[in-house]
C-alpha cells in the first residue's frame, strides 16, 4: 500500500528535467533554511520572536527543512518530504501573516510571507506530481 504511495507518476522526459531542476534549487534552499534549525531543533526560535511553538513542533520544522531538502535533492521519498513541506511553509506564512503581519511582498526588502508560500507551493507540485524519472524513487519502487 505505501509503496503505491511512493511511485512516481509517469512523466515525459522534459517535465521529468524541469522536476530535477525544481527539486535540485529547492532542496538546496530548503537545506540552507534548515541548517541552522537542525544545529538546535528544539530551540531555534529566538526568545525575542514573540512567538510560542513548543520545542517538538520546532523539532518538526527543523527535521522537515533540513531532512526534507536532501529528500528533495535525492527525489526519496518525495510525496512524504513534501507533505512535511507544505505543513512547516503553511504554518510559517501563517505566522507572517497573522502574527507578525508582514505583507505578501515587502518591497523594502523586510520580511514577508512570499518565500513560505512559495515553497509551499513547491511542495505541493512535488507531492501531487512527483520527482519524475531522474530520481530515487522511480529506481526503487518504479513508476505508476
Amino acid at each position: 500500500m505505501i509503496t503505491k504511495l511512493l511511485k512516481p507518476n509517469t512523466q515525459t522526459t522534459y517535465a521529468s528535467v524541469a522536476l530535477l531542476i525544481l527539486r535540485l534549487i529547492a532542496g538546496s534552499a530548503m537545506i540552507i533554511h534548515g541548517w541552522g534549525k537542525i544545529q538546535m531543533p528544539m530551540g531555534w526560535l529566538p526568545e525575542g520572536a514573540n512567538i510560542n511553538i513548543s520545542p517538538f513542533f520546532q523539532l518538526l520544522a527543523a527535521v522537515s527543512e533540513f531532512c526534507g531538502g536532501i529528500a528533495w535533492i535525492l527525489g526519496i521519498l518525495t510525496p512524504l518530504a513534501s507533505f512535511g513541506m507544505s505543513i512547516t511553509m503553511l504554518v510559517a506564512a501563517s505566522v507572517h501573516m497573522f502574527i507578525f503581519k508582514d505583507p505578501f511582498v515587502n518591497l523594502s526588502g523586510g520580511l514577508s510571507y512570499e518565500p513560505a508560500m512559495g515553497y509551499f507551493a513547491m511542495s505541493l507540485v512535488l507531492m501531487f506530481v512527483g520527482p519524475g524519472k531522474f530520481s530515487a524513487d522511480k529506481v526503487i519502487f518504479g513508476e505508476k
